[in-house]
């Protein structure tokens, strides 16, 4: 499975609003730039997020967007939820009914497949795995890694 480009998007805006730790709204078109994206399909992510409850929106020429929710109450399910959706990944057709399995007593498909059984075990691991972080642990990693990327951040939206 392959993650649309704005989770990872979704994902370091809501880092570096983190980041920011403070009420100011930054504007979409400064969080396109601070990372050379394209403004009109960021904004769509963005929209998301708000619709998801993750970003608020703040109108007017000092408007922008703000976390919605602290990033220690923010998980990477909640956004990649708010990007692609609650659907599941795997969707069994049932397959195993038709070609050699077309003459096969109904009865032998009584138990659940065991394809399906299999894969959705591994998205609900998945999915766990993805509540268990947040901003705040991605944060955190961050820090670890680059401990200059939030002074960096704050001085991109000129919080310096």
């Amino acid at each position: 499975m392959r993650l649309n480009q704005g989770v990872e998007w979704s994902v370091h805006v809501l880092l570096s609003l983190a980041w920011l730790d403070d009420d100011r709204p930054v504007p979409a078109a400064d969080l396109a730039a601070s990372y050379d994206l394209p403004p009109a399909y960021l904004n769509k992510q963005l929209q998301a997020l708000v619709r998801a409850g993750l970003l608020r929106s703040v109108p007017g020429a000092r408007g922008g967007f703000l976390l919605a929710q602290r990033p220690q109450d923010i998980t990477l399910m909640d956004v990649v939820a708010a990007i692609e959706g609650r659907e599941h990944a795997f969707q069994c057709t049932e397959i195993r009914q038709h070609g050699m399995g077309e003459d096969a007593p109904r009865s032998s498909f009584r138990r659940r497949c065991a394809v399906d059984a299999a894969m959705q075990h591994a998205e609900l691991q998945w999915r766990k795995a993805l509540a268990s972080r947040t901003i705040a642990d991605i944060r955190a990693e961050a820090d670890g890694h680059a401990p200059s990327a939030a002074r960096i951040a704050r001085k991109a939206y000129g919080r310096d």
